[in-house]
């Protein structure tokens, strides 16, 4: 725990007394980095842009912060009681969930109202709720955009915002949304402004110093996340050799809690069928799996039900699976940053996780960036080293119902007449 943690203790803070018994109360004593670094300058009423991965402890160093400035200030002369108070935007409905998880901890005597909207479910009760009276209204850009321009809340009595992963926003095409939220937010001078971000790049700084009052940067580099308390390697198979050689580690490992990544739903379904017909059990994760079903999954992978998770990228950020105790780069990431949130999902909390990734034919051009990008080299392992053996046929995953074919002629589910609303 000792490299994961700092010796600043959360008692030291000077934070409301609800804060430190909901910090107790969940086994919370001392800072990670982030948090060590973030907090002195929040409650103190800095603006902070933080660059850190997920599993750095970002969220409950906001979320503190966010709590903080609601029990501490009166709310202002314009707040009719209903409006939120704090604004918390995430790129992913993974993500937004999870800070909502952790926001409730942290409310076990605050008291504080905490709404949750994104889109995929629930589009009426959401509403409902907010319009009930919320306090802290987290939620990913779309579904808020869409309640907000129905006035269901306005953000005028707003007091603190976050945004979470801005990297992302840019990258999922979430900016546009997310600057017209900034522009209907009290000024900078008149709140408590966050932001957390993988990489603090220009355009990310930019966004910051626009929206934000004179921001404090706050750096957790990613090497000293992603190397200390993880097993990195790298194989170099053929194309060919990649499903023996995952099946290989699979069956000398033994790992417990396993995420495999892909790139790509067709190599996610191909890998998911070889893992079932191998004897593996396996749920398979990818962007257009219903969010009742994803909720499912990820439950029945967190209690153990499946010990292995194929997903594509969607699942490489925002998710908080504890006990995961390998991550397999079936297919090595295109992007070198979704490599470190990808092996993120292993060794969180101080735990220790293995990561082995495969640079194959495909994809083997990646490991040069990745490299640069987490400032050490992946020791190399041979595959001739591994005990291939020959894999029965995949098994196919069941197919969802196509469209029928009545409305193929008329337009399809995308026609303007049955387009439901932006969620």
């Amino acid at each position: 725990m000792s490299t994961h943690l700092t010796e600043q203790a959360f008692l030291s803070l000077p934070l409301h007394e609800t804060l430190q018994n909901g910090l107790r109360s969940a086994g919370f004593e001392f800072c990670t980095p982030i948090q060590a670094q973030s907090l002195p300058l929040l409650l103190a009423g800095q603006d902070v842009a933080g660059q850190a991965q997920t599993g750095t402890g970002k969220t409950i160093a906001f979320l503190l912060a966010t709590f903080q400035k609601l029990l501490s200030d009166e709310p202002p002369k314009n707040w009719d009681g209903k409006q939120p108070r704090a604004f918390i935007l995430a790129p992913t409905r993974e993500l937004a969930n999870q800070i909502a998880k952790d926001a409730v901890i942290l409310n076990k005597e605050s008291k504080l109202r905490i709404v949750v909207a994104y889109g995929g479910k629930d589009y009426e009760k959401q509403k409902t709720d907010i319009m009930n009276g919320v306090d802290i209204l987290i939620g990913t850009p779309g579904r808020l955009l869409d309640y907000h321009k129905q006035r269901v809340f306005n953000l005028k009595s707003v007091q603190a915002v976050v945004l979470d992963e801005a990297d992302r926003m840019f990258d999922l095409g979430f900016i546009k949304d997310v600057r017209y939220f900034l522009r209907r937010v009290p000024a900078p001078e008149e709140r408590l402004g966050m932001l957390f971000s993988a990489t603090l790049s220009f355009k990310v700084s930019e966004l910051a110093y626009e929206h934000m009052n004179n921001p404090v940067k706050v750096q957790v580099e990613p090497e000293k996340i992603s190397s200390d308390r993880i097993e990195e390697s790298v194989y170099y198979p053929a194309n060919d050799e990649k499903i023996p050689l995952l099946l290989a580690l699979i069956k000398r490992l033994q790992p417990l809690r396993s995420i495999v990544f892909v790139n790509t739903k067709r190599v996610a379904d191909r890998v998911w069928g070889y893992l079932e017909s191998n004897g593996h059990k396996a749920a398979l994760l990818s962007g257009d799996v219903p969010q009742k079903k994803r909720e499912r999954l990820l439950q029945q992978f967190q209690d153990g039900e499946f010990p292995f998770l194929v997903a594509t990228d969607v699942a490489a950020r925002g998710l908080h699976i504890p006990e995961v105790s390998h991550v397999f780069n079936y297919d090595l990431p295109q992007d070198q940053e979704d490599y470190v949130h990808r092996i993120g999902r292993t060794a969180r909390a101080g735990a220790s996780g293995v990561a082995i990734s495969f640079a194959c034919e495909d994809y083997a051009f990646s490991l040069p960036d990745i490299e640069q990008y987490i400032k050490h080299k992946l020791p190399i392992f041979s595959a001739m080293d591994e005990t291939l053996e020959k894999p029965q046929p995949a098994k196919r995953p069941e197919k969802r119902p196509s469209m029928p074919q009545h409305k193929k002629k008329q337009g399809g589910y995308n026609s303007n007449k049955s387009r439901p609303p932006r969620r």
